[in-house]
């Protein structure tokens, strides 16, 4: 257990009190803000639906014998909306059916009126705990499951979110009939960089390209990946080839601007990109494995015609050159 979270289980809990006795309510309320707790009340069941997204308790203190909506329908419309945060059923009824109905919908605990104070309190105690408990794991596993699917040097998406995005972009594409763009991007002489400026002085140079790389992919339907070693992908869902070219060379015009030196780059002593880019409408008669095949010629044909460039399948005529606010003259 962490420090952060010990610290964290001795703070106030958010607790939805609901019942229809105000008497009870009262009580409630003043035995719970004692114990250092913030407190919400509500009437009836519909009340506490309404305050409960806006609360996002850790608690709820139910009263199962309430008009209109009973306690029991109340804790499985509250089980729908937040199914982490536990239902604390407060009961008359201490008869065997009414103890099973309370579970079944949903309840974590009970407690019979008249209330035992020492036994809610332990109660409440033990069910912040396991809220807090939980949601923190919850975190921890979001946390995780996306640092598997970013490149831990660029912050990019890596190899695998890249594989399994671009296994589902292509079939959705392929059954609506709307084409995928792909640029694939290389690190001119990046070799002789390393050898010269040093491997830390590599890794500051991707993480720059990374950078210029996400800024100038903006659409949330995108995404820019570390393909491998120095080269990165861009994968451009319902994008024409005018657009994905607008895109590369945006990138690699972008690169150009930050003029980071490179003395063993023969032709332009300065970092620059090499890259290759197709749009196709994936079919029957056109695979991912072909359309990845495709753009790396385009790559290969970028670097044998004299590098920093952007070569395209069909070609294309190049954009004008650009102001200095990025847009073409």
């Amino acid at each position: 257990m962490t420090a952060d979270f010990k610290q964290d289980l001795h703070r106030p809990a958010q607790i939805l009190v609901v019942d229809d006795d105000p008497v009870t309510r009262m009580q409630l309320r003043l035995y719970l803000q004692k114990e250092g707790h913030q407190i919400t009340l509500a009437q009836q069941g519909q009340e506490a639906l309404d305050l409960f997204p806006r609360l996002n308790p850790e608690l709820v203190l139910l009263d199962a014998m309430m008009p209109v909506m009973n306690g029991f329908d109340c804790c499985r419309a509250l089980g729908e909306l937040g199914p982490d945060c536990p239902v604390l059923m407060i009961t008359g009824l201490e008869d065997e059916a009414s103890v099973d109905r309370a579970f079944e919908a949903g309840a974590m605990d009970y407690v019979t009126k008249p209330i035992h104070w020492a036994v809610l309190r332990q109660r409440v105690k033990r069910l912040v705990y396991q809220t807090r408990l939980q949601r923190q794991l919850e975190a921890a596993n979001q946390l995780l499951r996306g640092l598997a699917l970013v490149d831990e040097l660029t912050q990019l998406a890596n190899r695998r979110q890249l594989d399994n995005f671009l296994a589902t972009e292509w079939q959705a594409a392929q059954r609506g009939h709307y084409p995928v763009a792909l640029i694939l991007i290389d690190v001119d002489y990046f070799k002789k960089y390393n050898d010269h400026y040093g491997h830390p002085a590599g890794d500051v140079c991707l993480r720059e390209i990374a950078r210029v790389i996400a800024q100038s992919v903006s659409r949330p339907k995108d995404l820019a990946a570390r393909y491998g070693g120095e080269e990165f992908m861009v994968v451009l869902p319902d994008t024409p080839l005018s657009g994905a070219q607008w895109v590369g060379e945006t990138i690699r015009r972008g690169l150009r601007a930050l003029n980071l030196p490179h003395e063993f780059s023969p032709a332009a002593g300065r970092v620059t990109l090499s890259m290759g880019c197709i749009s196709a409408v994936p079919s029957a008669d056109f695979s991912l494995e072909e359309a990845i095949a495709l753009t790396d010629h385009c790559l290969y044909q970028a670097k044998s015609e004299g590098r920093d460039r952007l070569i395209t399948y069909p070609p294309c005529s190049p954009l004008p050159p650009f102001d200095a606010s990025g847009h073409p003259n």
